[in-house]
C-alpha cells in the first residue's frame, strides 16, 4: 500500500464518475489504508471501470492492473482495453477487503479505493465517501 507518488488534493472527477480522492498522501507509520472512495452505479466492472480509470488523477499514471474481490464483482473480464491501454483484472476472494479495489500503476505505485455499494442511498454514500477520504478507513 505504498505509493511512489502521492495523489493531488481532491479533484472533481469527470462528469458522471462518483469518486473522491484523499487530500493527504500516505506517510510512514501513519499510512492510510484507503486512498479514496468510488461509488459505481452497478457491479458491471466492464461498464464501470473505464469511467473510474478516466477519473483518476494524472499523477497516478497509467493503471496497468486492477484487483477486485470476486464475490463483490461476480462477472469481470481478465483483461480490458481502456482508452487504448490494456488493463489486467485480477480477482481475489479475500474476506478482509470485499469492498475495495486496488489499482496498480507500474513504476508509480498502488492505490486502494473503498467501493461504496451501488444501491447505497445518495446521502449515505456521501457520508461514507467523506469518511473514507478524511480518515483513510
Amino acid at each position: 500500500m505504498t505509493s511512489a507518488s502521492s495523489p493531488p488534493p481532491s479533484v472533481p472527477a469527470p462528469s458522471g464518475v462518483r469518486l473522491r480522492i484523499a487530500d493527504q498522501p500516505r506517510r510512514g507509520s501513519t499510512a492510510r489504508r484507503i486512498d479514496g472512495a468510488w461509488w459505481p452505479r452497478s457491479y458491471d466492472l466492464a461498464a464501470e471501470l473505464p469511467g473510474l480509470l478516466g477519473g483518476l488523477p494524472d499523477a497516478w499514471g497509467r493503471i496497468g492492473s486492477v484487483l477486485v474481490n470476486g464475490d463483490t464483482w461476480p462477472a469481470c473480464p481478465e483483461r480490458m482495453v481502456v482508452a487504448g491501454q490494456a488493463v489486467h483484472i485480477g480477482r481475489t476472494d479475500s474476506p478482509t477487503a470485499p469492498h475495495t479495489v486496488c489499482l496498480l500503476a507500474p513504476g508509480r505505485g498502488r492505490w486502494d479505493l473503498l467501493v461504496v455499494p451501488p444501491a447505497t442511498e445518495e446521502a449515505e454514500a456521501g457520508r461514507i465517501m467523506e469518511r473514507a477520504v478524511e480518515q483513510g478507513v
